[in-house]
């Protein structure tokens, strides 16, 4: 029996997407320079803290560019500090795949999946944010044949718990040039974030897209602790100083590994998705650091999940700058823990 799928229709290529939708010089020159600073404070160049914070979803552009805007002006303020990449997630569906499916396939949360669409929307809206705040952002790689339609916009990007495991996801995450931040899965388990940095780093040659590819192996690909669950579904956070002390010696029994690193995120199972415990989850963080050199070295930021309202609402609700997906951080209490956190760094 054949495939049970209906082909419905061939979508533009990327290289074809970004000629009929192409960015210009300014925007090559600004990723240019962000992905320097960013890469040079991966490598240690450079001892200023990343956040890596926004929507858990990108659902709606207006709000989206009304929470970068706002994000830049903080940004500005905290230069010295922190360097700031926002979350434009576009990929990002909710969990189970029903209902939203995230921007790429359903660029109006209430219509219905349009994936030509969603392509064009994803594009224009990451060249918008360029264009109109200088900063250029991360996305999660869910699907990683889609990366080539934004690779020449994005400047960091997360393969998720749920990916992580994935050798499609491990070998492209090889050759994208821009830091991969590789997440523990949903066990908890470390050896299988190690093994798929152990496998980012290295150059391989594989199926993409219907080539055969060599990466070069990507130097930048680094960990993300997001918590963990148990096999009865109880959250448990890995972000203690305890924890990262295991990760710091995890690293050294893979002395190949280049540039250690690591993301805290604060959200999904280190708050339990409490969004408020953000707050007090990146402020514990950054205590670590202050006790360790090691750990101060090895911490090269947080990833928060903010908007412009505090939690979560259903499709439908209609409330500007809600997240659909997971609950998110204010904008009122997301400024504040950035000046908060510029004083502490």
């Amino acid at each position: 029996m054949d495939m049970q799928m209906k082909f419905y229709r061939k979508l533009p290529t990327p290289q074809e997407l970004k000629e009929e939708f192409p960015i210009d010089d300014h925007i090559k020159q600004v990723k240019e320079e962000r992905d320097q600073q960013i890469a040079d404070i991966f490598t240690g160049k450079d001892d200023r803290f990343l956040l890596i914070i926004g929507p858990c979803s990108a659902d709606n552009e207006s709000a989206v560019l009304d929470y970068i805007n706002r994000l830049a002006k903080t940004a500005e303020q905290v230069k010295d500090k922190i360097f700031i990449i926002p979350r434009v997630y576009t990929n990002k569906p909710r969990t189970t795949g029903m209902g939203y499916k995230g921007m790429l396939h359903q660029p109006d949360p209430d219509a219905k999946e349009d994936m030509l669409a969603g392509l064009i929307a994803i594009r224009e809206m990451h060249t918008r944010v360029v264009k109109e705040t200088g900063l250029t952002c991360a996305d999660e790689m869910l699907y990683p044949e889609n990366h080539r339609y934004l690779s020449d916009l994005l400047s960091y990007v997360a393969v998720g718990a749920r990916s992580v495991e994935n050798q499609q996801h491990r070998l492209v995450a090889s050759g994208i040039g821009i830091p991969a931040g590789m997440k523990n899965p949903t066990s908890g388990d470390f050896s299988v974030m190690m093994n798929a940095m152990v496998a980012a780093q290295n150059s391989h040659t594989f199926l993409y897209r219907g080539w055969e590819v060599k990466s070069t192996g990507n130097p930048l690909a680094h960990a993300i602790l997001r918590g963990y669950v148990n096999r009865y579904g109880r959250s448990y956070p890995n972000y203690h100083y305890e924890d990262l002390q295991a990760l710091l010696k995890a690293y050294r029994e893979k002395p190949d590994l280049k540039n250690p690193a690591v993301i805290i995120d604060t959200n999904h199972c280190n708050s339990g998705k409490n969004f408020l415990e953000q707050i007090r989850i990146a402020k514990d963080v950054l205590h670590s650091c202050k006790h360790s050199k090691d750990i101060r070295n090895l911490v090269k930021g947080l990833m928060i999940e903010s908007y412009l309202e505090d939690g979560r609402q259903e499709i439908g609700e209609g409330v500007y700058g809600k997240s659909i997906t997971d609950p998110c951080l204010g904008w009122e209490k997301t400024e504040r823990l950035i000046y908060d956190l510029a004083e502490l760094v």
